[in-house]
């Protein structure tokens, strides 16, 4: 028993892919090896290069081979739920190819062929629960492209030529470590401050000013009176709240 190798998989025949076949209700021909314990792309399927739909989903494949690109019919292509760590090249000649599903795998952006461009007619692309840490801009020439999933990578950026694809309605980007907005918040100071305070006698005070500095202070002793205090605080008789209305000639009214 060598060490290092991985799990043993399951060996598909041409007579079990037969049987795998499967009409949906539209004619289309559909391929459905999902679930098979799959390691290794089986190449007897390329016998079948003519079906409509490739299901390859929720096995163990780590490579696609470039024979892939004997499917030229295929529209529906679902390898979701692999160990794939790249793609072909030649994934890029898939014409008529509408749906690509490649979420939950381990695919690095360095390991997406530029190709992925090529795929004119893709309406709906699934890169999800890979290890992207950015998004080639390339992908900005799907033009057909609808719905895309970015979701859970780690991607702290999209492309602007992904953003504004024309005819994209969904693009789902949740759990990446997207930097967060910084907001500058200015210090918002509570307290009104006073700059200057001026202290004045009652009897330097006109009338109006007086009546009106002796109301405050009113107010203010009934807030003290309500408020217990624990020791007696100094009292200023001669002297009234700020912000009163003083003499211009300050030596009149310092107190000495």
């Amino acid at each position: 028993k060598g060490k290092g190798k991985g799990p043993k998989g399951r060996k598909i025949t041409l007579k079990i892919a037969k049987e795998s076949l499967r009409q949906s209700f539209d004619g289309a021909l559909r391929l459905d090896l999902s679930k098979m314990g799959i390691t290794t792309f089986p190449n007897c399927i390329l016998k079948l290069a003519d079906v409509d739909e490739l299901d390859l989903s929720r096995n163990m494949l780590k490579k696609i081979p470039s024979t892939i690109e004997k499917f030229q019919k295929l529209r529906w292509l679902d390898l979701h739920s692999n160990q794939l760590e790249e793609l072909p090249s030649t994934i890029g000649t898939l014409k008529n190819l509408f749906y690509l599903n490649l979420c939950n795998n381990k695919l690095i952006s360095t390991n997406l062929p530029e190709e992925l461009k090529l795929l004119k007619n893709l309406h709906i692309l699934n890169l999800g629960l890979n290890r992207l840490d950015s998004i080639p801009t390339t992908l900005g020439d799907l033009g057909e492209l609808k719905v895309m999933g970015l979701f859970d990578n780690a991607l702290t950026s999209i492309p602007e030529s992904v953003t504004g694809l024309p005819k994209l309605k969904k693009l789902n980007v949740e759990r990446n470590p997207f930097p967060e907005l910084e907001v500058e918040e200015e210090d918002v100071d509570p307290i009104k401050r006073i700059e200057t305070l001026h202290l004045v006698q009652e009897k330097d005070l006109c009338r109006s000013c007086l009546r009106m500095c002796r109301g405050e202070r009113e107010n203010l002793q009934e807030l003290g009176n309500m408020t217990p205090s624990p020791s007696k605080k100094p009292s200023f008789p001669l002297l009234l709240t700020p912000n009163s209305t003083a003499k211009d000639n300050q030596d009149e009214w310092r107190v000495r």
